[in-house]
């Protein structure tokens, strides 16, 4: 029961990073942007974060650092795309590229170096029980902030008429623009909360996952939060299954090289990417579903009427 118990904490840690960038890029695509800069805003979002933490001694200061960072970055990315009307996927290519860049010059002086780790919730009794103690009552607090999140996100896009509104834009945004909707300032919020969240996820790794910083930490798990988006066909719960679907791939893997399975370690290492790979071509079989769900107006450049 402890190994179980151990596992399913290590899953859960896991995916929190993937379903919190992943429901804010979710956001985005819903207003009809790509942002392929995820990986660079998630990388940014971790040194920024565990600099501050450490600085500070205060993980939720770190946080706070990551989230303006990462939404920063995306104002960055939003100036260049819906302002200026640069193409998106080489715009969101060039943020990852300088976001693994200035990651790396920024955080050279705090390479190993001790974090700041944010302590688990404890809760007496209830975190005592066996098994769904540990892991309904005693996660950490940004655990239970991904879940609140995707709650809220799926309320937001499908329960309120500010939803309504940013689906309309993601979906042909001439109408919502003729209707008077300001589609440019609907997309800018939506591209900075993608970008805060990112941010917020890149802190998890460096202040919970692993206090520490380590060069290109993220490891691709922006890219994995990005194919997360379509694997869930750009529905809020979905991606909730489908982070800790890649979660336990992500801990399946690590724990087989630790019983010495006879896989070479290099393969072990590179599943969670070539199930990302699968997925996604699995999902793309069926174009007519994908086609349902996905926004009409996303990637398309919007230029309003002057």
């Amino acid at each position: 029961m402890g190994i179980i118990e151990a596992i399913l904490l290590t899953i859960a840690t896991a995916a929190t990073p993937l379903l919190i960038a992943a429901v804010g890029e979710l956001v985005v695509e819903r207003s009809g942007v790509l942002n392929l800069g995820v990986e660079g805003m998630m990388i940014m979002g971790a040194v920024t974060g565990f600099g501050v933490a450490l600085l500070t001694g205060s993980p939720w200061l770190g946080f706070l650092a990551a989230i303006i960072i990462g939404a920063l970055f995306s104002l960055l990315f939003a100036v260049l795309t819906l302002s200026l009307v640069t193409n998106q996927v080489a715009t969101g290519l060039a943020l990852t590229l300088l976001g693994l860049g200035l990651s790396g010059m920024i955080g050279e002086s705090f390479v190993g170096m001790p974090g700041v780790r944010l302590a688990n919730l404890y809760i007496p009794v209830l975190s005592d029980l066996p098994v769904v103690g540990r892991l309904v009552f005693g996660q950490d607090p940004i655990f239970y902030l991904s879940i609140a999140l995707t709650a809220g996100v799926t309320w937001f896009l499908f329960k309120t008429r500010a939803g309504l509104t940013l689906r309309s834009v993601g979906d042909n945004h001439g109408s919502a623009h003729a209707l008077g909707i300001n589609v440019i300032a609907i997309r800018y919020l939506a591209v900075m909360f993608g970008g805060a969240c990112a941010g917020l996820a890149g802190g998890y790794l460096s202040i919970v996952y692993t206090p520490q910083w380590v060069e290109n930490m993220t490891a691709g798990r922006g890219w994995i939060a990005l194919a997360l988006v379509v694997f869930a066909s750009w529905r809020p719960w979905r991606v909730l299954a489908g982070a800790y679907l890649f979660g336990a791939v992500t801990i399946g893997q690590l724990h087989a090289q630790a019983l010495g399975i006879g896989i070479p370690s290099q393969l072990l290492s590179s599943l969670p990417y070539l199930a990302t790979i699968v997925v996604l071509v699995l999902i793309s079989r069926n174009r007519r579903l994908t086609m349902i769900n996905t926004p009409a107006s996303l990637g398309r450049p919007f230029v309003p009427d002057r």
